[in-house]
């Protein structure tokens, strides 16, 4: 059964640093591209960072261009996202997402979804 655990939330101030993890259980998890999207309440849930399935390239999002890096450790089964800089409008629920293919920022292109985690910032 495919799983995918998010941790490393929490509340933070603004200007702080925090980092997500994301512990991965499929078999073949050096196959997949990994994303990270975000949620806020009343929002549509949006595209943050992606990693090809190698982890050579990356891709983010305009407003998290220079603040937020996306990693992956295969061997792990783990993707990271290192978030730094925190503004109070990164508050949301953070989630990572597995592709089997191309890192796509559509959240429709993600065949496996984690629960969310929590991040708060305040200003």
């Amino acid at each position: 059964q495919v799983q995918l655990v998010e941790s490393g939330g929490g509340l933070v101030q603004a200007g702080g640093s925090l980092r997500l993890s994301c512990a991965v259980s499929i078999r073949t998890f050096g196959s997949y591209a990994m994303g990270w999207f975000r949620q806020s309440p009343g929002k549509e849930r949006e595209f943050v960072a992606g990693i090809t399935w190698s982890g050579g390239n990356t891709y983010y999002a305009d407003s998290m261009k220079g603040r937020f890096t996306i990693s992956r450790d295969n061997a792990e089964n783990t993707v990271y996202l290192q978030m730094n800089s925190l503004k109070p409008e990164d508050t949301a629920v953070y989630y990572c997402a597995a592709r089997n293919g191309a890192v796509a920022p559509i959240r429709m292109a993600y065949d496996y979804w984690g629960q969310g985690t929590q991040v708060t910032v305040s200003s």
